[in-house]
């Protein structure tokens, strides 16, 4: 089963959410590895598009 791509704006946006609970302390112990790991994705799939996006802008301006 295929893993549901994430729109790099929505990762963005949910990473945001994460790190304002952090910034307000509102995240509870039992749940920040979840939440850590959770950023951890996010980062990683802002940084593949913005990777993929800069290829395809390469790909255009070599055209």
């Amino acid at each position: 089963m295929a893993k549901k791509t994430i729109k790099y704006s929505d990762a963005i946006q949910e990473i945001e959410q994460i790190l304002e609970k952090f910034r307000n302390e509102q995240l509870d112990v039992d749940k920040l590895a979840s939440e850590v790991k959770r950023a951890s994705e996010l980062i990683t799939a802002c940084k593949k598009r913005l990777k993929e996006v800069e290829e395809e802008v390469a790909n255009i301006l070599e055209k």
